[in-house]
């Protein structure tokens, strides 16, 4: 029997699966056709790469490879910054040459992307942030771009670019888990007031890169264990991992999580299919509640720079 996979709805009204897998760091980014074809046939259908991964071709020899129509995957893309190119100096791409920094991206990948994304507000000059999403706008347009929005954007360079926009980012995808949440309050707000999806990155950082896990880590723990005595039927056991994307999923939001584990990819394929509803509406409130009690992220560089953190401990201790 096939199986349908879960989606969320961008302002358009195109799909895009909840669950991506990302080959941007660890295995993922060392051999990203092996495990991109990996996650593909054990059911993935969202890829997300960037230009600073250095393995958009290898999305497009695995699609190749898959035996898969590219109408079936959803990728997403990203305009990184001159860094990607490490024959270049700096790291800003002026705007006359994001056109084309783009177009090279399409030619890596064989296809245009499902999603383009500006990969950080760092990557334009200051003033040209405006301009640089302006020919993100322009390519939508001469259908040379399908889907596009941000990344790593705060408040302030949400209004840059909303004001007088064509069109409004799609999504703008950030560290997004239990822990950065009272910090993101004010983008979100801006994000829900003009119908930008949110995607999350670093999604299991809690469980994966904070010294302890925090406070949230024995409510994880507790709700997994109601889950699986009251849901004997689930096809994978379910432990904190689980919980904790099932409650980003919950939030509305798309998840982006990168593995070159071969069992850790089929657990993501699994998990992407699971249904609805699984954790309860209480379940989802405490660990949003605990969460905000804290304050810790992994990645740091762009959303911590002119954006007032909250005044919370980082739950380390």
């Amino acid at each position: 029997m096939s199986r349908t996979v879960q989606t969320f709805d961008l302002a358009s009204g195109v799909k895009i699966p909840w669950l991506g897998w990302g080959n941007g760091s660890g295995q993922a980014r060392n051999v990203p056709v092996q495990a991109g074809l990996i996650a593909l046939q054990a059911g993935i259908r969202h890829i997300d790469t960037a230009q600073n991964y250095l393995n958009e071709g290898a999305v497009g020899e695995t699609l190749a490879n898959s035996g898969l129509l590219k109408d079936e995957i959803f990728v997403t893309s990203k305009l990184s910054g001159r860094k990607s190119d490490p024959s270049v100096d700096g790291y800003t791409v002026p705007v006359n040459e994001v056109r084309s920094a783009i177009q090279e991206s399409i030619k890596k990948l064989g296809f245009i992307p499902d999603l383009f994304l500006i990969h950080s507000p760092h990557v334009a000059a200051h003033a040209d942030l405006k301009k640089t999403w302006q020919v993100l706008e322009e390519m939508k347009d001469a259908g040379e771009l399908k889907e596009i929005g941000v990344s790593n954007f705060r408040p302030q360079d949400l209004e840059v670019v909303l004001d007088g926009a064509k069109y409004q980012p799609a999504v703008n995808q950030i560290e997004y888990h239990p822990y950065t949440f009272a910090h993101l309050e004010p983008v979100l707000a801006i994000q829900a007031k003009h119908g930008i999806l949110t995607e999350s990155f670093g999604p299991l950082t809690p469980l994966l890169r904070h010294p302890t896990g925090g406070p949230v880590k024995p409510v994880l723990t507790k709700i997994a264990k109601r889950v699986t005595e009251s849901n004997p039927s689930l096809p994978i056991p379910v432990d904190e991992v689980v919980v904790l994307l099932l409650w980003t999923r919950a939030m509305g939001v798309v998840a982006v999580t990168a593995s070159g584990n071969e069992e850790r990819i089929k657990l993501l394929a699994e998990i992407s299919y699971l249904p609805e509803n699984i954790l309860t509406k209480e379940e989802v409130q405490e660990i949003t509640s605990v969460g905000k009690t804290v304050h810790f992220r992994h990645y740091r560089e762009h959303m911590e720079k002119d954006f007032a953190l909250p005044d919370l401990p980082d739950g380390t201790t």
